[in-house]
């Protein structure tokens, strides 16, 4: 376990999350923020930039069925114990991955509190011809049963032209403007981050990304003056985390509905 760095907002860890996520004291953040591995690493094909490539992410999206199940499982349990009780959990996935999360979910004292579908207005073609083009990911937004999350209604509101926000969100993928700092097969758009944030945190909030990856959400969190630890069991991840943070100033937000 290696502290990479740290800040006045942000701390991030090279270590493995279950084993971090064990050593953090019981209802200690207000909310976990969490990209986990889909397991999509089945030596298919996909579509970037037009051209044809394996849809292999590397050894950790790599693994059955049966122990991506046990991974999902072990998260939310890890998560229940250090949620506060009145904390909040959003989880991205696909179709391949998000309904194992949702059901686990409802039968590890989760209440869904909204399914949040993240549109993408230019998805890549789909290759095969022989289905509807994927342009979406799901983000589920859950709390302990019985607790009361928070949720900045006003603030969202004003986001969107005075009108209640609803849970269908758009955005470009991933712009190359937001990777200038390095490459990560599964980065997320700093709005979507940002927007997750800005509704279910107060300033005093504490945050926790467990797959911190790229470190959207430590670059989001940092923007809007919160706390967050980022974890990541990768060298090369975790580094290029450090550099996004440390060139914040540099960092694009591109444009969310």
């Amino acid at each position: 376990m290696e502290q990479v760095y740290k800040d006045e907002y942000v701390k991030l860890v090279l270590t493995d999350t279950f084993e971090f996520m064990e050593t953090l004291p019981e209802k200690s953040i207000d909310v976990i923020i969490a990209d986990p591995p889909y397991f999509l690493s089945n030596d298919g094909i996909s579509n970037s930039g037009g051209k044809v490539v394996s849809v292999n992410k590397g050894k950790w999206d790599k693994k059955s069925k049966k122990d991506a199940e046990e991974f999902y499982k072990r998260f939310l349990e890890l998560s229940f114990k250090v949620l506060k009780d009145d904390g909040t959990i959003w989880v991205f996935g696909t179709m391949h991955n998000i309904y194992t999360v949702g059901y686990l979910m409802q039968h590890n004292q989760f209440k869904i509190i909204n399914n949040v579908t993240w549109h993408k207005s230019n998805p890549a073609p789909n290759l095969t011809k022989r289905m509807l083009t994927h342009s979406s990911e799901t983000i589920l937004w859950a709390k302990k049963n019985g607790g009361k999350q928070i949720y900045n209604y006003s603030k969202m509101k004003e986001h969107n032209h005075d009108r209640q926000l609803n849970d269908l969100w758009t955005t470009s993928t991933t712009s190359m403007l937001e990777k200038s700092f390095g490459y990560h097969p599964t980065q997320k758009p700093l709005a979507v981050m940002k927007r997750i944030i800005e509704a279910s945190t107060n300033k005093d909030s504490l945050l926790l990304d467990p797959f911190i990856g790229s470190g959207t959400t430590a670059v989001a969190a940092k923007q809007l003056g919160r706390r967050i630890i980022g974890i990541d069991n990768s060298q090369e991840f975790i580094d290029l985390s450090k550099k996004r943070i440390l060139g914040i100033n540099k960092a694009y937000i591109g444009k969310i509905e």
